[in-house]
């Protein structure tokens, strides 16, 4: 069978191939989309903390012998008590000033995490092998799916829905979203707003960890893996609208799955596509597709 040409199979390859990518940009831009919605930060350092998570489970996995799933709880832990040591240590001190010195401070931790992976494992991807339990593929009948690609798209959707889920409708993610807006009031109410912070973006960062071991099966292991993505997470958090959450995760699977296609039809503009849609967006609504408009 062929839609426009182009065998089903094929097709059906494509769309889940973008749709992996679509699940690590969502929880990329998701990340993003809470540490700039409650702490007004631009993480330019995201990619490069994507790329230590990914690193701690190739460590975790070939050096100490780690299953695929102590490192999976492991290295997001690790990496965002990295993180929490990033905003005791250095962030805090920059929320009250223009956004682009925080911009800076993060840019320049990328270069330095970058310069410290290049010198112990040098510019060669590395690679960590897939989990026994997901070896293998399934037949769906239309196509052959493998089974790790569709743990890391379910993986991606429910940590995705959860966030989301405590974030806007729980009391938790109330006192975040006040905090942020008026942490004297929420103070008054015995809150510890600078701890609730620290936490948020701990738990930001955590979530780029948690997709770089995601990712580390999939694709070689580089100290420059995060800043080849990075950009676009950018432009998915820009079209799905600043500080957005359930833009972040709509906007980052649906363009996964435009890439995908393109692939099919347009492989030249595959790598293009997706910030073609963040000019069309930009022009036609600058807050992006769930931002508001002030």
């Amino acid at each position: 069978m062929e839609i426009f040409g182009v065998p089903m199979q094929a097709m059906m390859s494509q769309l889940l191939l973008g749709l992996v990518n679509g699940s690590f940009y969502a929880m990329l831009s998701l990340g993003l989309a809470v540490i700039f919605g409650l702490l007004n930060v631009i993480n330019f350092s995201h990619g490069a903390l994507y790329m230590v998570g990914a690193f701690l489970a190739y460590i975790g996995m070939t050096s100490f012998g780690l299953s695929y799933w102590t490192v999976l709880a492991l290295a997001p832990l690790l990496v965002g008590l990295f993180g929490v040591l990033i905003e005791r240590t250095m962030l805090r001190w920059l929320y009250q000033l223009d956004h682009l010195y925080g911009l800076l401070l993060t840019f320049g931790i990328t270069l330095l995490l970058e310069g410290v992976f290049r010198s112990f494992f040098g510019m060669s991807g590395q690679t960590v092998q897939v989990p026994e339990a997901l070896a293998g593929a399934t037949d769906l009948g239309f196509m052959i799916m493998p089974n790790y690609r569709g743990w890391v798209v379910g993986a991606s959707l429910a940590v995705c829905l959860f966030t989301w889920f405590v974030i806007e409708k729980t009391r938790l993610g109330a006192y975040l979203r006040a905090g942020t807006e008026n942490p004297k009031l929420v103070e008054a109410f015995g809150v510890n707003v600078p701890l609730m912070v620290t936490l948020t973006y701990g738990f930001g960062v955590a979530l780029a960890g948690f997709a770089g071991v995601l990712a580390a099966p999939i694709i070689n292991v580089t100290p420059l893996m995060g800043s080849h993505l990075i950009i676009v997470v950018f432009a998915v958090v820009v079209i799905g609208g600043m500080g957005s959450i359930l833009g972040s995760i709509v906007t980052g699977l649906g363009l996964g799955v435009l890439e995908g296609l393109t692939r099919v039809f347009y492989p030249e503009g595959s790598e293009m596509v997706v910030f073609v849609a963040m000019v069309v967006v930009l022009l036609l609504r600058p807050a992006g597709l769930f931002g508001k408009e002030k």
